[in-house]
């Protein structure tokens, strides 16, 4: 038998809709992903990196349904993703970032910082991150309210974390399936035999350098 709160909190899920701030970013997000297939570079390793976005947008959707994230948070991770579809365009490794903004601002950060690998795959990371920390955070304290701030972003912290692992775990198991040369433009790691342990560092930083504005916020 069902509890009144249990058949409240049913009804709501139930009739809940997109507020009109997440139908812009959602649409934003979907005209970005179809900009990003018009006359593909590398269709099979976009497909692998793209089916990424379909899976993201669709949890998205799912958890907003039914734990209803805040505009901010939704809007974060739905930010990452189209971001990701750029990424996943050029592959990561071949995002030409550097031509951009010698173009548009004419600085070179590859020149500025000596750089000699594309690290558009370190920012995807490193705003992995920054962008989903909100969201895991507001769930955690959906779920267990009588959590702390601290506790609760704690946990948002080592969930990025775990998640990071499991991704890695992830890319390295299609790379086996793959030819050799697919494999190193999936994975994009460009000579770094450190590549998956930089990665799950930055994805770690980002979240980390979100508490002070989780503090800041929970003392209002």
């Amino acid at each position: 038998m069902s509890t009144p709160a249990a058949s409240t909190l049913a009804s709501n899920r139930a009739t809940h809709s997109l507020s009109g701030p997440k139908k812009v970013a959602l649409a934003a997000v979907l005209c970005i992903f179809a900009a990003t297939w018009i006359h593909p570079l590398w269709p099979l390793e976009q497909t692998l990196h793209s089916s990424l976005t379909v899976i993201g947008l669709l949890a998205l959707w799912w958890v907003d349904r039914r734990w209803q994230l805040d505009n901010g948070a939704f809007i974060a991770i739905c930010g990452f993703i189209a971001i990701h579809c750029v990424a996943a365009r050029w592959l990561y490794s071949n995002v030409p970032y550097d031509a951009w903004l010698q173009s548009l601002l004419g600085w070179s950060p590859d020149a500025a910082f000596g750089w000699q690998r594309n690290h558009f795959d370190r920012l995807i990371h490193f705003l992995y991150g920054v962008c989903f920390t909100p969201a895991l955070l507001q769930l955690a304290r959906q779920s267990w309210p009588a959590l702390r701030i601290g506790q609760a972003f704690t946990l948002a912290v080592m969930a990025v974390m775990c998640s990071s692992l499991v991704y890695e775990w992830l890319e390295w198991g299609i790379a086996l399936a793959l030819s050799p040369e697919a494999a190193e433009a999936y994975n994009g790691q460009q000579g770094d035999m450190w590549d998956a342990h930089a990665d799950m560092l930055l994805a770690t930083l980002g979240s980390l350098l979100l508490w002070p504005l989780v503090r800041r916020s929970a003392g209002r």
